[in-house]
């Protein structure tokens, strides 16, 4: 089922429920994907429903960070709901040595061996680690890897 069928129907529960804050979020969700699907031009690939959803989460992360700083408990509090909410239609996170793993194996495939090899380690790191891992994480021990 694609993530436009499943948010039609989490949007339809979210109604019946009067959930508010979860189907303000959905439709949001939804309206990313649909013009997201204009400026492609084309029915959605999973990795492209994938770039929405993480761009959205990412949205809210900074957004996060933002509140926290102005004091904002009130929109602390919605956006962490949000981001729960986004997060349920995301793959599954890697933990922390997963994520070392998959860096390790990634420098051994493009020969990596100094900081200079940074930006092809990171280039083929992301494709795999797409909306599974963080990259800011992922960056971070790129980096104390390659010292």
């Amino acid at each position: 089922m694609s993530l436009n069928d499943t948010l039609m129907q989490d949007m339809k529960a979210a109604m019946k429920a009067k959930d508010k804050e979860a189907l303000t979020t959905i439709r949001s969700l939804k309206a990313a994907v649909m013009n997201y699907k204009i400026k492609v031009g084309h029915d959605l690939t999973s990795d492209d429903e994938l770039t929405v959803l993480s761009s959205a989460l990412k949205q809210r992360k900074e957004s996060l960070e933002e509140f926290s700083k102005a004091g904002r408990d009130d929109l602390i509090d919605q956006t962490k709901k949000e981001m729960q909410l986004i997060e349920k239609y995301m793959p599954k996170q890697m933990s922390k040595e997963e994520l070392e793993q998959t860096v390790e194996e990634t420098i051994k495939e493009v020969g990596a061996s100094s900081k200079k090899d940074f930006g092809k380690v990171m280039q083929a790191l992301m494709l795999k680690i797409k909306g599974k891992a963080d990259g800011k994480a992922a960056s971070s021990i790129v980096g104390k890897k390659l010292n």
